[in-house]
């Protein structure tokens, strides 16, 4: 049981991630909370082993899978299967979002691509926004199971 502010705090990607339960040794899903900023979205990419489940909190996603693009606010659900291409997309000021991965034929590995591409923090505060090395986390993403099979969503006007 955790309260609201418990967890690993993270900066990671120009946005807070809190790792809320990890996959650990045994355990067949990873729970992440984020905050983001407008605009934040990560590149196209797929699990091969994960499917993830979001749940959107507080704010805006635009969830893109194909040629699907719905938006979703608080209390929005969105399933995303492993293997196929997707993203997602920050529209409102701000977000608070939970991610959640599972996988029945490996340990989840999110969790650890977000502790590895991050930076551990001790209380939860939003990231001065920075550089990302797009090709640190195309490999990182390749070495945990994410194939990045596309660019980031366009910015946002």
């Amino acid at each position: 049981m955790l309260t609201a502010q418990e967890g690993e705090h993270f900066h990671f990607l120009n946005h807070l991630a809190t790792i809320k339960v990890r996959a650990g040794d045994h355990r067949t899903m990873s729970v992440v909370e984020f905050v983001g900023p407008r605009g934040f979205g990560p590149p196209l990419h797929n699990h091969i082993d994960e499917d993830e489940l979001f749940v959107v909190f507080e704010g805006e996603l635009e969830f893109r899978t194909g040629d699907e693009r719905i938006v979703g606010g608080a209390g929005s659900l969105a399933y995303l299967p492993r293997a196929v291409p997707h993203t997602f997309q920050v529209v409102s000021e701000t977000a608070r979002f939970m991610n959640v991965t599972a996988s029945t034929s490996t340990i989840p590995r999110f969790d650890r691509m977000v502790s590895t591409l991050g930076e551990a923090v001790t209380q939860p505060s939003m990231p001065e926004p920075g550089y990302v090395d797009p090709v640190r986390v195309a490999d990182v993403c390749r070495d945990l199971g994410i194939d990045i099979v596309g660019p980031p969503p366009a910015p946002l006007d």
